[in-house]
């Protein structure tokens, strides 16, 4: 494996100068997405610069360096974790066979569908993000938000490559679409419609890259147990930096959630929204519509694509080697939860028509983790008030409880009593105004925003009024 090439037009460490083809074709597409990036990417701030990360390796130790750089002139590139000597394939019917460096032409249309579903999700990110700079918290806030947009786009480069490298001609069209598709257009949206709803500020914005973020996570996860090598070998750099991704929303709801308790404690009232702080039950409500939009992006619980997926080597589960089960998944049962009639309840179906419910029910349970940091943080300022996520069917659009009315608490309600209740569970159109009253950007280093509180520490052993973004 080559250690990264910065020398290089395409920065890269999978020996792209040995592949004139390709790698004329890359250098063909990437002034296409400069000009998308310019275009779609963060607005107002590229000739910035900013505090930014980069890779300089794909191992576990010293893979990144910081510097201060304009986002246009930012190393996008393309890197693949290191091979696994022998690695064979963890799941489904070639169980044990060794994985593939090239794509089987059985599973061609299959393995492009599901690298360009993934890479669709990345500029859309981007895109839906663009206009947050101008209202940011802090400069702290405003180089994190940089740094997620930087690496949306440099995995929207992992997906491209492969596209480019093993699709041919069919390849090098979708990577042309990735950039011609656009968050929200009524003519050309986004794939998955989680990519086509607003981020119109920053409670959203951390709710986004906690709970759509961690659905990426999962999604990767999946994708990184792959036969097809080259692809496991993205995912599984591209899971490094996502995790950024994820502390940036976790920290970011904490943040708020402290500084609420604290205007909360100071002024000894619930509703602090007259001293420019944003209610507890309105984060709640917050988290509610965001986990459930994300629920969304697993699909259908009962899935034959899924589990044609699975039994072919193209997508396993998140951590598969750590399911206790035979990783083949023929003759095993398992549970999934659904409605008939008005009543929810279990139901029993092969195990491999569920794999997407196994993957989403791992993700559940990682976003409960947040949850109950950010309760204790209520618990640590003597708040009463507890903060939870809806039940599996509350607000869906996907699988059986798509536009059924279901209550956070898991009771299903008639189309009347969903009217009268629904705005204490979901964001009111006058709280969302109210939350984008107080987006009003602070640039002066060091400095917060009156409805977040700071940072515990800086990035990369950096004060916290250090100069992030140098505008």
């Amino acid at each position: 494996m080559a250690e990264i090439d910065y020398s290089s037009k395409i920065p890269n460490n999978v020996n792209l100068a040995d592949d004139r083809r390709l790698q004329r074709a890359l250098e063909s597409w990437q002034p296409k997405f400069v000009e998308w990036w310019k275009e779609m990417g963060p607005a107002g701030f590229q000739g910035d610069e900013v505090y930014l990360r980069t890779a300089v390796d794909v191992g576990k130790e010293g893979w990144a360096h910081f510097g201060h750089v304009q986002m246009p002139e930012y190393r996008w590139g393309i890197f693949l974790a290191k091979p696994e000597e022998n690695r064979t394939i963890g799941f489904g019917d070639q169980k044990g066979e060794p994985v593939w460096q090239e794509v089987p032409g059985e599973y061609r249309s299959d393995l492009r569908r599901l690298i360009v579903v993934q890479g669709d999700t990345e500029p859309a990110s981007v895109e839906q993000q663009r206009l947050l700079g101008k209202s940011a918290p802090s400069l702290y806030d405003l180089r994190n938000l940089f740094q997620v947009n930087i690496e949306e786009g440099r995995h929207l480069w992992a997906m491209v490559y492969l596209l480019h490298g093993y699709f041919g001609r069919e390849g090098r069209d979708e990577a042309d679409a990735m950039l011609e598709r656009r968050s929200g257009d009524p003519d050309q949206p986004r794939i998955l419609e989680a990519f086509n709803e607003k981020t119109p500020d920053w409670l959203s914005f951390f709710m986004f890259t906690y709970f759509t973020d961690r659905d990426g996570k999962y999604q990767l996860g999946a994708l990184k147990e792959s036969a097809f090598d080259p692809l496991s070998r993205t995912c599984d750099f591209m899971l490094k930096e996502e995790a950024h991704h994820m502390f940036v929303g976790a920290s970011g709801i904490g943040r708020i959630i402290q500084r609420t308790c604290e205007l909360m404690n100071e002024h000894d009232t619930a509703d602090i929204s007259a001293y420019g702080g944003i209610n507890l039950d309105t984060i709640q409500r917050y988290i509610n519509f965001h986990y459930s939009v994300s629920m969304d992006l697993f699909g259908a619980p009962k899935s034959t694509n899924a589990a044609t997926y699975y039994s072919a080597g193209l997508k396993g589960r998140f951590a598969e080697a750590s399911k206790d089960d035979d990783h083949e998944l023929e003759h095993s049962e398992s549970t999934f939860l659904t409605i008939d009639d008005g009543k929810i309840f279990e139901e029993t179906s092969r195990a491999l028509n569920l794999v997407n419910d196994d993957v989403r029910s791992d993700y559940s349970e990682d976003c409960g983790k947040g949850v109950r940091r950010w309760n204790r943080i209520l618990a640590d300022h003597g708040v009463d008030f507890e903060m939870g996520l809806p039940h599996l069917g509350f607000h869906r659009g996907v699988g059986p409880f798509a536009n059924v009315n279901v209550s956070p608490e898991g009771v299903v309600l008639s189309d009347e009593e969903w009217a009268e209740s629904a705005h204490q569970w979901l964001p009111s159109e006058a709280e969302q105004a109210f939350v984008s009253s107080l987006m009003v950007p602070v640039y002066e280093p060091g400095k917060m925003a009156g409805w977040i509180a700071p940072p515990s520490s800086g990035i990369n052993t950096k004060p916290v009024d250090f100069d992030y973004v140098r505008l």
